[in-house]
């Protein structure tokens, strides 16, 4: 077994021991040794360098393919809506994204994604995605005429769950092969799900908001909010987080693309079971009694699933920039301080009682530090082949921003 010096580092007893991990990676390859940092220091500047961004940014081609379908789905429902209902809809719809977004940006924020991929993720779930969904619904009616009886009961709950959530998992596939350096486990497959899927549920709220305005008014619009906005706004999140997890531990255990179709067909699979769940307790059963009896505890689940693999990321940050500081380019006090929230909030309060407020340093030394963590665990796994030149630029960066939080 190759000997691990991050993982052999003696744990500060105001945290648990580490245990074996479910989610632990194997190792493919041997990183570079890290060599001991300069013993005179550097200029106080940041670098202006930047690391390769090749496999942290999609392809433009998708961002063009989003423009055209936006186009045609912005036509489609200013002729079947109107105008007015439309922009009713849409600004009702904004109150349970903004509401998701907010909790998606806690989930994210120990090692934040690259801002352009997450506009991205939202984008391709309120436009490709719903555009999908779309198309093939109209194509089915025209074939099938209007769907009523038996059909409307398979429609609502195998026919939706299945394109909706094979529409969606595309996107997180897509970034998945696209921008593969920025999607580095379980928690990034999660973040990228959970944006789709809120993106999904702000362009159907729409249509469904602007249809209960223009059939019933503000009263049944009232209510259509109440149960999609304020009971649901989490699930289609949900769904689609699954697809996101199953690739997020393809991309931790080191799979090629081609080799994560497997687990992303298992995790569509899974998004496909609880959509159709929760459509089929809306037609068959109570919706009421099954929400609070059924839905309620799987979301709770599902928020400790999440504080749980948060927990993960820590311990991986911690392992990782032990090897850092083993080589001496970090202290175990900084070790410590990065690798949990309660540190991470000490040492803002610290900087900011520096001459000049120096919070923004210390924000950018936490964001760096985090970085490079997570590149040194693409070294390991053997996926990154820039992540040699990526760590020499994070060095440099954090060892300059240091000198510059203590500088005169």
């Amino acid at each position: 077994m190759t000997h691990d010096p991050g993982a052999a580092r003696p744990r500060p007893s105001l945290t648990p021991p580490e245990f074996a991990s479910a989610l632990a990676q194997p190792r493919n390859a041997t990183p570079a040794t890290i060599a001991p940092p300069a013993t005179s220091p550097a200029p106080v500047q940041i670098p202006t360098a930047a690391a390769p961004r090749r496999g942290r940014t999609a392809s433009i081609w998708i961002v063009g393919v989003l423009v055209l379908v936006l186009i045609a789905l912005v036509g489609y429902f200013l002729n079947a809506l109107g105008p007015g209902a439309s922009l009713i809809g849409m600004l009702l719809a904004l109150v349970p994204l903004i509401g998701v977004l907010f909790a998606v940006r806690i989930v994210d924020r120990w090692e934040p994604e690259p801002r352009s991929l997450l506009v991205l993720a939202v984008a391709w779930g309120a436009i490709a995605a719903v555009g999908i969904a779309l198309g093939i619904d109209l194509l089915l009616s025209t074939v099938f005429g209007p769907a009523t009886g038996a059909r409307e009961v398979l429609q609502t709950v195998v026919q939706a769950p299945v394109v909706e959530e094979f529409a969606k998992g595309l996107g997180v596939f897509l970034i998945f092969a696209t921008a593969r350096r920025a999607f580095d486990g379980p928690v990034d497959g999660i973040v990228y799900g959970a944006l789709i899927g809120a993106g999904f549920a702000f362009t159907e709220n729409i249509q469904y908001f602007a249809v209960s305005f223009i059939e019933g008014g503000a009263a049944e619009t009232s209510v259509t909010f109440f149960l999609r906005g304020i009971l649901s706004p989490f699930a289609h999140v949900m769904f689609t987080s699954v697809t996101g997890f199953a690739l997020g531990l393809a991309a931790r255990r080191g799979l090629s693309t081609g080799q994560a179709v497997g687990p992303w067909l298992v995790g569509l699979a899974g998004a496909i079971a609880l959509h159709a769940f929760w459509n089929g307790s809306a037609m068959f059963g109570d919706f009421f009694v099954l929400y609070l009896t059924l839905q309620v505890p799987l979301f709770i689940g599902f928020l400790l699933g999440i504080i749980a693999l948060r927990r993960e990321e820590s311990r991986l940050t911690r392992r990782r920039l032990g090897d850092y500081a083993a080589a001496g380019w970090f202290t175990p006090q900084e070790v410590d301080m990065l690798a949990t929230s309660t540190g991470r909030k000490a040492a803002l309060a610290w900087a900011q009682t520096l001459r000049g407020d120096r919070t923004v340093l210390m924000r950018t030394f936490i964001a760096d530090a985090t970085a490079l963590a997570a590149t040194r665990q693409r070294a390991i796994t053997g996926r990154d082949p820039h992540a040699a030149a990526e760590e020499r630029d994070l060095l440099a960066k954090t060892a300059a921003t240091r000198a510059a939080m203590f500088a005169p």
